[in-house]
């Protein structure tokens, strides 16, 4: 499975990540990417960034060292009715987004309390992708949560950070293990993320293909080999597509008109 994608990246706007959208461009391009999403914590978390960061995104390029940028948000989902911390208007102003339960952001609930606030998440159309649903300080009902992302046409995240064996998330193999045997009885579609805090992570998906293998899970449910597959999730990635299509004809075009020129 080659991986074209990483949409779950951090930045130093986060506050507590290391290196600038463009170091983790240019990784990005050294690991053969096509795409990349910075999805900075959003404003609950401390010492992340304000709200303005995100109102200022039409100041930031489309393509850094060859790779096309995304740029989103990962909200934190702050109770169990699965509010969030952004206001509808700005969140639907982004790329995309991700939602996810923290520690420093929401009280570890009981199963029902987290599945429910997961849930309500889902059913917010500007939320396209649940992050990192497996840690067990946050018990949840997987049955629930993988028919309801099917449902809402939710992608549910594989996070390759919380794999490692330095993660403070807990028991997260053994809880993937559960959710991707329920994706692939749904017919759920997952995304593999790198949730890079510093350049050297991005796009390194190893702990989860490795994972994915040992499952024997199936590729056509995992996004990141085509950024079509993407685009069937997340809307704006259509316009990506597009721009990286118009490039290859202004190519072409260029390409021709010398051919041409060149001829007798």
């Amino acid at each position: 499975m080659i991986d074209l994608i990483d949409m779950h990246t951090h930045t130093t706007a986060s506050g507590h990540a290391y290196n600038t959208l463009y170091e983790l461009a240019y990784s990005a391009a050294q690991r053969g990417l096509a795409l990349l999403g910075c999805s900075d914590h959003a404003p609950a978390m401390p010492g992340s960034c304000h709200y303005y960061h995100f109102l200022n995104f039409k100041v930031i390029p489309r393509t850094i060292c060859g790779v096309k940028i995304m740029m989103g948000v990962e909200l934190n989902i702050i109770d169990y009715e699965g509010a969030i911390d952004m206001e509808q208007n700005l969140l639907e102003s982004l790329d995309y987004s991700i939602a996810s339960l923290h520690t420093p952001c929401i009280q570890c609930g009981s199963m029902l309390q987290n599945t429910n606030a997961y849930l309500n998440a889902i059913k917010n159309p500007a939320i396209h992708i649940i992050g990192h649903p497996d840690d067990g300080r946050f018990p949840i009902d997987y049955d629930t949560l993988v028919a309801a992302a099917k449902e809402h046409h939710t992608l549910l995240e594989v996070n390759s950070s919380s794999l490692s064996p330095l993660s403070f998330r807990q028991g997260a193999r053994e809880n993937y293990k559960i959710m991707l045997k329920l994706c692939r009885q749904y017919g759920a579609s997952i995304i593999i993320n790198s949730d890079a805090h510093s350049e050297a992570d991005v796009g390194n998906h190893r702990r989860v293909h490795e994972l994915l293998e040992e499952v024997q899970f199936p590729e056509r449910l995992v996004v990141n080999t085509s950024l079509d597959r993407l685009a069937e999730y997340i809307p704006f990635v259509k316009a990506i597509i597009a721009q990286a299509e118009d490039e290859r004809c202004g190519q072409a075009d260029a390409s021709l008109k010398g051919y041409g020129g060149a001829m007798p």
